[in-house]
C-alpha cells in the first residue's frame, strides 16, 4: 500500500469512527483517539482559524516549513468573507492546492481529518477556542496573550492538561537563538542577586488604529454574533471588529500585545512565574482617536523571589528601547526594542560598600552564538520558524513545547493583574492558593 492509499484509508477510518461516535459508542471513542496518534511520517493537517494580518505570516512560516516537516494547511477558517477568500488562494499557493474553507470553529473541530488547529483570532477568543480545541482533541498553536479573562484562561489550560493536548503559545522569543544564550547565560548565576529588571519598549505612531480593513468589512459578510463571543451584545462596529485591540472589553492593548512578550521572557530568565502584586499608571496622551486603551503604559510588578519588574510603552516617541537585569555581580542588557537579538553583559568590578572612592572597572561582552564574529542586525529577531517548528516537532514526540499552556497562563496572569491596577486604580495582588487576582494581600 502506498503512502496516499494509507492517508486515504485512515481518513475514512476516522470519519467513519467519528459518526459512530455521535452514536455514543464508546469503542469507537477509543478508536478515533488512536486514530489521531501522528506518527514520525505522517502528515500533520493543519487548520488555521483567524486569518488577519498574523495569520498571513503564520501561512508563510508554515509554507516554509511545510516539506520538512511534513506539514500542509488543508483548513481555513474565519467568520468574515473576505479573509477566507484571501487565506484559500494564499494556501492554495503555497501547498499546491486549496485548503478547505470553514466559516465557523465548531465546524473545525468536528473534521476528523484535520489534526491541530493555529488560532490567530483577536485577543478575547484565545482562550475559549483553545478551550474547545482542546476538548475536540486537538493541539494548538495560540497565539499571546494566551487568555485576558481569568476564568476563560484557567478553563483552557485546564482542558488542554486533561486531554493531553500539546499547545505551543505564541510567545515566540523563547525559540530564538539569542535569546536562549542570553536565558543560558543568566542560569550560570553570572548576575549575582537580581533586585530589579526594567523594560522599556516604544512605537511612535497611532498604533492599531487607522487598519484599511476596517472600512471594507460588512456586517452580511461576517458573524458578528460569533465575533462578540462571550461578550454582551453591542450593535454591529466595523472599527471594534478591526481594531479590537484599542477597545478594552476585547485586549488591553499594551499588557496583552507588548507586555506578553516582555513579561514571558522575564518569567523564563528569572525562573519565577508569578507576580505577587502589580501597580500600574497611564493614560491617552499621544492619540486621542476615541481609542479606550491607554497609548501610554507603565506597571510595577513584584516577584516571590525578591525583585521588582518594570514595564513601560510609549505609542507618542521612539525613544530607544532596552531591557536590562540588574544584578549584584553583572547586568544583563538587551539592547533595543521587543525581539532585539543584541545581549551585552557588563560585569561590576570593586567594592563600593567599603570605599566609595574604589574605581569600579566594568568589563563587558556581547551575547554571540558559537561561529559568531559579529553583532547581529538590529531589530526585531523574530524566529518564529523555530517556534513553529518547535511545537511540530513536539506533535510528534508528545514532549513540552518551549511555550507551554503553563508558560502562557502565567505571562496571562502578569499581563491581567496589571491591566486591572491600571483600570482599578488598586494594587493588585496573584492569591497562588486559590488561583485569584485580588486587590488585598492574601492571607498566608
Amino acid at each position: 500500500m502506498n503512502k496516499s492509499e494509507s492517508t486515504i484509508d485512515r481518513r475514512k477510518f476516522l470519519s467513519k469512527s467519528a459518526a459512530v461516535i455521535a452514536g455514543g459508542t464508546a469503542l469507537a471513542k477509543t478508536a478515533l483517539s488512536y486514530g489521531r496518534i501522528i506518527g514520525a511520517n505522517d502528515r500533520i493537517s493543519l487548520c488555521h482559524v483567524g486569518n488577519g494580518s498574523r495569520g498571513e505570516d503564520l501561512d508563510w512560516i508554515i509554507a516554509q516549513l511545510a516539506s520538512k516537516q511534513n506539514v500542509e494547511m488543508t483548513g481555513v477558517c474565519d467568520l468574515w468573507k473576505m479573509n477566507r477568500e484571501k487565506a484559500v488562494a494564499a494556501n492554495q499557493k503555497y501547498h499546491g492546492r486549496a485548503p478547505r474553507a470553514f466559516s465557523h470553529i465548531e465546524e473545525v473541530l468536528a473534521a476528523p481529518e484535520i489534526d491541530a488547529v493555529i488560532l490567530s483570532t483577536p485577543d478575547h477568543a484565545h482562550a475559549p477556542l483553545l478551550k474547545m480545541a482542546a476538548e475536540a482533541g486537538k493541539d494548538a498553536y495560540v497565539e499571546k496573550p494566551m487568555g485576558n479573562v481569568l476564568e476563560e484562561a484557567k478553563a483552557a489550560r485546564d482542558a488542554v492538561k486533561k486531554n493531553n493536548r500539546i499547545v505551543q503559545v505564541g510567545t515566540q522569543h523563547r525559540s530564538e537563538p539569542h535569546p536562549r544564550a542570553a536565558h543560558d547565560l543568566v542560569q550560570t548565576g553570572v548576575l549575582g542577586d537580581v533586585s530589579k529588571v526594567e523594560i522599556v519598549w516604544n512605537y511612535h505612531g497611532p498604533r492599531w488604529r487607522g487598519r484599511p480593513v476596517s472600512k471594507q468589512v460588512r456586517e452580511q459578510d461576517t458573524n458578528w454574533r460569533k465575533f462578540l463571543l462571550n461578550k454582551p451584545y453591542r450593535p454591529f462596529d466595523p472599527q471594534v471588529y478591526c481594531e479590537f485591540r484599542l477597545y478594552k472589553e476585547f485586549s488591553s492593548g499594551i499588557p496583552d500585545q507588548w507586555m506578553s512578550h516582555g513579561i514571558d521572557l522575564v518569567h523564563w530568565f528569572m525562573k519565577d512565574s508569578f507576580p505577587r502584586s502589580a501597580v500600574a499608571h497611564g493614560g491617552v496622551y499621544a492619540w486621542h482617536d476615541g481609542r479606550e486603551n491607554a497609548d501610554t503604559f507603565q506597571a510595577l510588578l513584584e516577584y516571590p523571589k525578591g525583585f521588582l519588574v518594570s514595564y513601560s510603552t510609549s505609542f507618542g516617541n521612539d525613544a530607544p528601547g532596552f531591557t536590562r537585569y540588574m544584578g549584584k555581580n553583572a547586568t544583563l542588557f538587551n539592547i533595543g526594542g521587543e525581539g532585539s537579538p543584541r545581549y551585552q553583559l557588563i560585569e561590576e568590578k570593586g567594592n563600593h560598600e567599603q570605599d566609595d572612592s574604589v574605581d569600579t572597572k566594568r568589563k563587558s561582552q556581547y551575547v554571540l552564538l558559537p561561529g559568531e564574529t559579529e553583532l547581529p542586525p538590529m531589530g526585531i529577531d523574530d524566529r518564529s520558524l523555530e517556534h513553529m517548528a518547535n511545537w511540530f516537532e513536539c506533535m510528534r514526540s508528545r514532549q513540552q513545547p518551549h511555550a507551554t499552556v503553563d508558560d502562557g497562563f502565567a505571562h496571562s496572569i502578569a499581563c491581567m493583574m496589571s491591566t486591572e491596577a491600571y483600570w482599578s486604580g488598586k494594587r493588585q495582588y496573584w492569591d497562588a492558593k486559590n488561583e485569584m487576582i485580588v486587590d488585598h494581600p492574601p492571607s498566608a
